[in-house]
């Protein structure tokens, strides 16, 4: 099997962004419109009343303190919630496209290769704009890539299970190179309406480029030294939007139909199992959880990370340690660990080891560990 390399990673971030104070002032709004409008049937306890939220709850659940967006006008009406994008011609190039488009070129230039160099497209994210003509065969075509391209979707892990997929390809010879691409508008599948949920996501496209050790030219080269993935079906992260909604009227447009989450099960399950699986991938690269000098994990929620960090290192851990990019982007489902790898990856010495490790519904966990060259 042939040794694998990551040799470059892009990033798209959209042009706006929200802050807390700005979302909570909205959500607020919202909130004292809907008790306004429903105030006798609150009084008869026919409906709940929705209580404000703050940016000091929001700071103190998740540790986001800002995310970018597509577009932000439409999230911030408080009659709307919902971003304002219209639709494009079959003849123009999607949203997510473009986004990948974008994070894409960054990722070759950092690998020193071309569309040329490249036989294979994943897309791999949490929610696909359409489910076809595949994402990855419209980016394969926006950039001039020849082979073959597809779609892949394992929720918040579904950039390190692109990743593996990817370095399969490249080690048995069926691709010399392969493009992985995480696009990411999470705002679409949020519910701006739920006060336990409306501020965790962001949206965001990262790019990472997998290929052959012995051809990669490139100067930020991280060989793949070990990686492992896990699924445990779990209702606790779900969303129920689909095709076939348009068969039961009655659930059309229900909150089911966006995120929604049981936050501390999550919480409670999670965290071991991801620890867990990092110890066990570091195990199998035949090294020690302290030869790791780096963790890009997940960026979900702060009080998440912090807890599987110490629990791995046995106290709390360096900032370098483990880099968090959630407070100005907030979780960005599958984008999120490969933007800390993204940013958080040029002072790290050669030969000094580090680990990808994302987390998500399913349950899904993807671990890669990496060493500089």
């Amino acid at each position: 099997m042939k040794p694998v390399v990551i040799s470059g990673t892009g990033l798209f971030t959209p042009p706006y962004s929200i802050s807390n104070d700005e979302l909570v002032t909205a959500f607020n709004a919202y909130a004292e419109l809907h008790n306004a409008e429903n105030a006798q049937r609150i009084a008869a306890g026919e409906v709940a009343a929705i209580e404000p939220s703050s940016s000091a709850f929001i700071e103190k659940a998740s540790g986001i303190k800002s995310r970018y967006v597509m577009e932000k006008t439409g999230i911030l009406d408080p009659r709307r919630m919902t971003a304002r994008i219209p639709e494009r011609g079959d003849d123009e190039l999607s949203l997510q496209a473009e986004m990948c488009v974008a994070a894409a070129r960054q990722a070759l230039e950092r690998a020193g290769r071309t569309a040329a160099d490249i036989d294979m497209v994943l897309v791999a994210c949490s929610n696909m704009q359409r489910p076809y003509p595949a994402m990855a065969v419209e980016v394969q075509d926006a950039l001039g890539i020849q082979g073959y391209g597809f779609d892949m979707n394992v929720a918040c892990s579904s950039a390190t299970f692109g990743i593996q997929t990817a370095a399969a390809a490249v080690a048995t010879g069926q691709a010399r190179a392969v493009l992985v691409l995480n696009p990411e508008i999470t705002s679409g599948h949020l519910n701006y309406r739920d006060r336990d949920s409306h501020f965790i996501f962001g949206d965001a496209c990262t790019a990472i480029v997998v290929e052959s050790a012995e051809t990669a030219v490139s100067e930020h080269q991280f060989e793949i030294v070990e990686s492992k993935l896990k699924t445990a079906f779990s209702n606790n992260i779900r969303n129920n939007f689909g095709f076939m909604n348009r068969f039961d009227e009655a659930g059309i447009g229900q909150p089911d139909k966006l995120f929604r989450q049981q936050g501390r099960k999550v919480f409670k399950e999670v965290c071991p199992m991801a620890a867990e699986m990092i110890k066990d991938t570091v195990a199998a690269a035949g090294l020690e959880v302290g030869q790791v000098s780096r963790f890009w994990l997940h960026q979900a929620n702060l009080n998440m990370n912090l807890l599987i960090a110490r629990t791995l290192l046995g106290r709390d851990a360096e900032p370098n340690e483990a880099p968090v990019i959630l407070d100005e982007y907030a979780n960005t489902s599958s984008a999120g660990s490969i933007i800390a790898f993204h940013k958080y990856q040029d002072d790290m010495p050669a030969g000094s080891y580090g680990v990808i490790c994302s987390f998500g519904a399913g349950y899904s966990i993807g671990c890669v560990v990496v060493r500089k060259k």
